[in-house]
């Protein structure tokens, strides 16, 4: 497969665990996004954060635009990718993207907060967070696969929509 294989979600919606076993099913290398910016900036995200949201979205921005030009990869994005559409038109050039939905409730319930900046302490933050982005999801997404049962589970759905489409 030429094409990337982007994963877009909510925070803790399980797409650097499921977007590792794809990459392994499909003989594909993997990137976590969030960890290839904070490798490449040698700061943490929590760190960009406290400089400032409009300053890490910059950032992430510039590494988005480094991860499109790759192929063959399976990409897990940051929550919060899908706020700028440039992001969104530049993997969506190079990928199928999919929206991996998970039901809020259940990732409210066992989300670790610690390093999540836009939570802080607040894990009732992330149904604002839902509010605000599930539309955005949906918008940049090719197919929304709703993430409720085993991961082995959810990476076949991904495999089996793939093969569907001859990608």
């Amino acid at each position: 497969m030429d094409k990337n294989i982007v994963l877009i979600g909510m925070p803790g919606a399980g797409k650097t665990t499921i977007g590792y076993e794809l990459s392994k099913k499909l003989s594909m290398n993997f990137i976590d996004a969030d960890r290839y910016i904070e490798e490449n900036e040698k700061i943490s995200i929590s760190s960009m954060f406290e400089v400032g949201e409009e300053y890490f979205r910059q950032v992430e921005s510039k590494y988005i635009k480094e991860l499109s030009k790759l192929n063959s990869t399976v990409i897990a994005t940051g929550g919060g990718v899908i706020n700028n559409e440039n992001n969104m038109i530049m993997l969506k050039n190079s990928s199928v993207i999919i929206y991996i939905n998970r039901k809020i409730d259940d990732i409210v319930k066992d989300i670790d907060i610690s390093n999540r900046p836009l939570l802080k302490n607040n894990r009732d933050r992330l149904y604002e967070l839902f509010k605000e982005r599930h539309h955005l999801y949906q918008k940049y997404c090719d197919t929304e696969i709703l993430n409720d049962s085993d991961i082995l589970n959810i990476v076949d759905k991904i495999s089996i929509y793939l093969a569907m489409q001859d990608i």
